[in-house]
């Protein structure tokens, strides 16, 4: 099996778990902040036990788990999210939450990655690439966060003529553009590796435009997790993405 292959497989099993206990939560009185506690440790503690059981040598960084500086030294490092989306996983209805899994590969990069939407019942991943998306006959649609939308998502929306759509998930964010649902994503004001590796490598490979919004790459297993900003979008609307970002 691939390790896109495996990237995919995991998530899928953290995001079956998630759905069980989101209905189990439904029934019970938990409260929001509990029931996003709850759904984060128990994602977190199954992607650690799949990656433990077949790939004992390789080294992880999981935004629920202690930060582990041996992972510096490491080959491969997988870089997961058991639950992107924690506010959108506690609101009954939502399906914009997500479980991340990808492999940072020393020398390469990412090299396999997944995204579970698992209330749509969807993985998307490396190991199969999604098609490559095509411009819509319609206005254009910057896709944001639904509380945060940054000041550069804005003028990128003025800039094609379009409008924002909120949304959750880092990760129903990203795939969103890789469905062809919206063109582009542009976030600025904060994000760990955790929040767009898999993202990254998931639209890499449906050979979307994925940068900085300086337009640098997104570098990955460094000392500090810290990446506050993204921009995905198709090829054909990246310079003017970014010159909008820059202006």
């Amino acid at each position: 099996m691939t390790d896109g292959e495996d990237a995919a497989r995991y998530a899928a099993a953290a995001g079956a778990l998630l759905l069980e206990l989101r209905e189990r939560g439904a029934s019970d009185e938990w409260s929001k902040w509990s029931l996003g506690d709850a759904a984060d440790g128990l994602a977190n503690r199954r992607l650690l036990e799949l990656l433990r059981e077949d790939h004992p040598g390789d080294a992880v960084l999981s935004e629920e788990s202690v930060d582990d500086a041996s992972r510096l030294d490491a080959e491969r490092v997988w870089i997961v999210d058991p639950l992107d989306g924690t506010r959108e996983f506690t609101e009954a209805g939502r399906t914009d939450w997500a479980v991340h899994v990808a492999l940072w590969t020393r020398g390469q990069g990412l090299t396999a990655g997944a995204v579970a939407l698992p209330a749509q019942e969807r993985v998307l991943s490396t190991a199969t690439p999604p098609p490559t998306p095509i411009a819509q006959d319609r206005p254009a649609r910057v896709v944001v966060s639904r509380t945060r939308p940054p000041a550069a998502a804005q003028r990128v929306a003025e800039a094609l003529g379009g409008e924002l759509v909120g949304m959750g998930s880092a990760g129903a964010k990203a795939m969103a553009v890789v469905d062809g649902v919206v063109d582009a994503y542009v976030h600025s004001g904060g994000q760990y590796e955790w929040d767009s590796a898999a993202p990254a490598a998931v639209a890499t490979a449906a050979g979307l435009h994925v940068s900085r919004i300086d337009g640098s790459p997104l570098e990955y297993n460094r000392r500090d997790p810290w990446l506050p900003d993204l921009i995905v979008c198709r090829q054909d609307l990246a310079a003017e993405v970014l010159a909008a970002v820059a202006a």
